[in-house]
């Protein structure tokens, strides 16, 4: 796949970067939502150790492209356009890492909503300003937002427009991290890293198991984690894991990611 708005590298070390660059504010458009919606299923198609999603060092990602919104029409074609981009990169069993630098707003924070954790830097800035157009957030904002910062605090963000800046995202857990800009991405790429390294099937289980459970009952949780502790036993990785720990002590294994 040829990218135009975007750009896809595969790194020595297994891990995958994903850096929007539709000009200077990245709008996410029509066409930059197929491309991170083809991204996203090349990705699965070849699965990295892990992936960082970054945008431009002012701009994370500015949102939607304002110029393609008309009527109901357009909105029920774009909505979906979100869900799906932003689900595939949410959907992959692998850890996914926003790396944040300046606005990440509307669509922008809807992307970086939709991966595992949210590395910003000190000058980054979230929010969710639709309402200020009389609209409200269309790529899951209203529904991530809320689980990541509590139901009262997006319903603030939300209702409001009001933009949050890197310490304050990180004091409600909308930020995971907050790093000086320069090391933004030393620090994504090194955690990404540290992770491409591990037991590879076992991450996919967990990540699985937790954004299911989430969303059911602590019973129903607990059945589906029993079902992923046999799962996860079939995996090449758990042997040489076990053996490894029996042998050496912990954190000795060299993993196949099998």
């Amino acid at each position: 796949m040829v990218y135009e708005l975007l750009t896809l590298e595969r790194r020595d070390d297994g891990v995958a970067v994903v850096t929007l660059t539709n000009g200077k504010v990245n709008p996410l458009s029509r066409e930059l939502l197929g491309e991170l919606k083809q991204a996203a299923d090349d990705l699965a198609a070849d699965l990295p150790g892990a992936v960082v999603i970054t945008g431009g060092d002012r701009i994370f990602a500015a949102g939607a492209d304002i110029s393609q919104f008309g009527g109901p029409d357009e909105a029920a074609e774009i909505g979906p356009l979100f869900h799906d981009a932003i689900g595939a990169f949410a959907a992959l069993p692998r850890f996914v890492i926003a790396a944040v630098s300046g606005y990440a707003l509307g669509g922008g924070c809807e992307l970086a909503l939709g991966c595992d954790y949210r590395i910003a830097s000190e000058r980054a800035v979230f929010g969710q300003p639709e309402i200020l157009l009389g609209i409200i957030p269309g790529g899951g904002g209203t529904q991530r937002l809320a689980r990541v910062v509590g139901a009262s605090k997006a319903k603030e963000m939300c209702l409001t427009g009001r933009q949050v800046k890197a310490d304050e995202a990180l004091r409600i857990g909308l930020a995971d991290e907050v790093v000086a800009p320069e090391q933004l991405h030393v620090r994504a790429l090194a955690l990404a890293g540290e992770v491409a390294r591990g037991a590879l099937v076992a991450q996919g289980i967990t990540k699985r198991l937790i954004d299911d459970g989430i969303e059911t009952s602590l019973d129903d949780g607990l059945a589906m984690e029993r079902d992923g502790f046999v799962e996860v036993f079939r995996s090449d990785d758990s042997q040489i894991g076990v053996a490894s720990f029996l042998e050496h002590g912990p954190g000795k294994a060299t993993f196949t990611g099998r």
